[in-house]
């Protein structure tokens, strides 16, 4: 289990912190297989899932779906035939938080 994948998300306020830049460069270095990218202005963090067809796909966002209820942090799923892409970001920020991190690296564990 990675080091991000063991710590839990906290609570988030609007006023919390967005990762910066040097804590980005840091965090992505655990996550390697996750883009950063900006949509509609907001940094977030996505991820292409490929499996053989539908049914395992959708097991995989079905499990995702329970990551993001237990973590109480919930980020966009599409699933497509054969394929699930995650993208997580925080809501209330706007941007990235260490949370989104935290659940990249538990995304990633789900496929174990």
């Amino acid at each position: 289990m990675s080091e991000l994948a063991k710590q839990q998300c906290e609570a988030c306020q609007a006023d919390a912190p967005k990762v910066t830049d040097e804590e980005l460069t840091q965090l992505m270095k655990m996550i390697p297989d996750w883009t950063p990218m900006a949509r509609d202005g907001i940094m977030m963090l996505e991820r292409e899932f490929t499996f053989r067809n539908f049914k395992l796909a959708m097991a995989f966002a079905n499990k995702v779906g329970e990551l993001a209820e237990e973590e109480f942090h919930h980020p966009s799923i599409l699933l497509e035939w054969g394929k699930v892409t995650v993208t997580w970001w925080t809501h209330k920020i706007n941007g990235l938080h260490k949370n989104d991190f935290i659940c990249a690296a538990k995304t990633d564990e789900l496929l174990d």
